[in-house]
């Protein structure tokens, strides 16, 4: 019984909180309908607000404009559950599930010093 506790432990510490991140596989899903499939699955078993956001070969110069189109599905996305009433239109909330996604939970979870 003490090794089941101190497994459920490590979720329940507030430094372990996204953690475990459900991998994106852009190389399969590079494109909108994949992208759109990836998050609504991510929101469905997960949560989306610790998603660290697409992940992208650094050194290529195309793949600043992936991650505007990845950005823009994100918020379209979101947008779109608001407008159906399935999630509230909170807009400091909303700003800051997006800013996550793009930029800080990623400088958050591999502890980037910036």
């Amino acid at each position: 019984m003490k090794s089941t506790k101190k497994i459920f432990g490590c979720f329940q510490n507030c430094d372990a909180i996204g953690k475990i991140q459900q991998g994106s596989a852009w190389w399969f899903n590079d494109n909108k309908t994949g992208m759109e499939k990836q998050m609504i699955s991510l929101a469905n078993f997960g949560l989306l607000g610790n998603f660290l956001g697409m992940l992208t070969d650094s050194r290529s110069f195309l793949s600043y404009s992936r991650h505007e189109y990845f950005r823009r599905i994100l918020c379209n996305l979101i947008g779109t559950w608001v407008e159906n009433g399935e999630y509230p239109y909170d807009k400091e909330n909303l700003t800051e599930i997006v800013k996550g996604i793009s930029y800080n939970n990623a400088v958050r979870y591999f502890g980037f010093d910036l």
